[in-house]
């Protein structure tokens, strides 16, 4: 094991999903399970940061030059390989079974349950399938499995995406939790649910714990999200009033569906405290990173502290990382919202908690207003018009789906707007400086100066 988990130490921190760029993994074993045709599913503690981090990593032993290079782990043998076995058939096909089937490895203290789940509206999955990896996941890996019946065929059976975490917490992943429990309620605006993975196992100081390890839903085909979608109806000036207010309603839909299924309850002190800190110590960063904040420093204390003291809707479950690329534009189902994983960064226990809905309706606008700055436009005011009629519109949408009691707050909602837009400056100035205007543009509207 030693020598694979080397291997392992050089491979990870190449791959998209490991979190701890810039350092040297110290892994250790936490589970290793044996699956049929030489693939093993390893558990892979690394305390090169703390808390430390679990990680899925499949591998499968095969004959060297029989894998695609980029799933390369290292040798095996003198004629033999380790693989990622994500890009492995027989990995994937066991994997498929156990989503669409079930099945169950290891004991129920120290293995693993699929569990297949029923699909509403006699949408099922076919038979058998084959596996293509989705490219360009950054957290997780995604895999698309397609029918091998003929596609004219009646019981060819609808696509799946199965989405394999490779962080992995004690407990039911969001994703899994609130897509399952919206899916089962009849919700058109998520995919149907199709099935899970579980896992068992023990940690380092011998807790028996059980998280999520996989979960899959229908893979709608030949779709766009509706970043895709805005970016196009902005460019060529098209009224886009009537599809931002179906958003709108599809996004209220989700809350009062989340509030009704989950447990909510009212604000106390300590949560309005407990986000008024993030707000502050976000700032802090921004104004440490971005210079240009300087000036409006007070301006957005002020917003803050406004909203602080104004009324809060109960708390509730919440998407968590809503914008335009969580979106598919569907024909049957016309918008259907993805990901309900939350917001990677924040730890797995914040993600799990009552949080405030308007924040999921703030990344929203947030995501409507870079339409501005990814559009070509001579002046800008087409695009801008453009932009606000579509945030005005998702707004009616929202508000006449949510009903009285869940309208949004003008000043909780620029509170949360403004905090999105001061993480954009940062993540900007860091990553991407010629796309800092935008949100630097956003904060002097949400917080203008006297």
């Amino acid at each position: 094991m030693g020598d694979l988990l080397d291997l392992l130490a050089v491979w990870m921190p190449r791959q998209r999903w490991y979190g701890t760029k810039g350092r040297d993994p110290r892994l250790t074993v936490v589970a290793d399970w044996t699956l049929d045709a030489g693939a093993r599913l390893l558990l892979v503690r690394d305390e090169a940061v703390q808390p430390a981090i679990v990680y899925q990593v499949p591998i499968a032993r095969r004959p060297e030059g029989s894998v695609p290079p980029g799933s390369l782990i290292g040798p095996a043998s003198d004629d033999e390989v380790w693989a990622d076995a994500t890009t492995d058939p027989g990995f994937t096909a066991q994997l498929y079974s156990w989503v669409t089937v079930g099945g169950e490895v290891g004991t129920p203290e120290n293995g693993f349950l699929g569990i297949a789940l029923a699909s509403p509206g006699g949408r099922t999955p076919a038979s058998t399938a084959t596996a293509k990896v989705l490219s360009g996941e950054q957290s997780n890996t995604s895999l698309i499995f397609r029918p091998d019946a003929a596609d004219d065929a009646q019981d060819a059976g609808i696509p799946v995406i199965c989405k394999l975490f490779r962080q992995v917490n004690p407990g039911i992943n969001p994703d899994v939790e609130l897509q399952s429990a919206l899916a089962a309620g009849g919700a058109a605006f998520v995919p149907a649910a199709i099935g899970e993975v579980r896992g068992s196992w023990v940690t380092p100081e011998g807790v028996p714990v059980s998280g999520s390890l996989a979960f899959a839903q229908e893979f709608f085909a030949g779709v766009e999200d509706a970043w895709r979608v805005a970016l196009d109806a902005a460019a060529a000036d098209e009224d886009f009033a009537a599809r931002a207010h179906a958003l709108g309603a599809s996004v209220a839909g989700m809350h009062v569906a989340l509030a009704a299924q989950f447990p909510t309850r009212e604000p106390d002190e300590s949560d309005r405290a407990a986000v008024a800190g993030a707000w502050e110590r976000r700032l802090s960063i921004a104004l440490a990173e971005v210079p240009a904040l300087a000036p409006y420093a007070d301006r957005i204390r002020e917003v803050y502290a406004t909203a602080a003291a104004a009324p809060w809707p109960a708390l509730q479950r919440v998407h968590g990382d809503l914008h335009l690329g969580q979106v598919l534009d569907t024909a049957a189902n016309g918008w259907v919202l993805l990901d309900f994983e939350g917001e990677p960064l924040r730890p797995i226990a914040e993600r799990l908690q009552p949080d405030v809905a308007v924040r999921d309706v703030a990344g929203m606008l947030r995501s409507f207003d870079y339409v501005s700055g990814a559009v070509a436009d001579d002046d800008g005011a087409a695009v801008r018009a453009w932009v606000i009629a579509a945030q005005q519109a998702f707004l009616a949408g929202y508000a006449e789906t949510a009903g009285a009691d869940r309208l949004v707050d003008d000043k909780l909602l620029d509170a949360f707007e403004l905090d999105k837009a001061v993480y954009e400056a940062i993540y900007e100035t860091r990553n991407r400086p010629d796309w800092v205007g935008i949100p630097l543009a956003a904060i002097s509207r949400l917080a203008p100066l006297a």
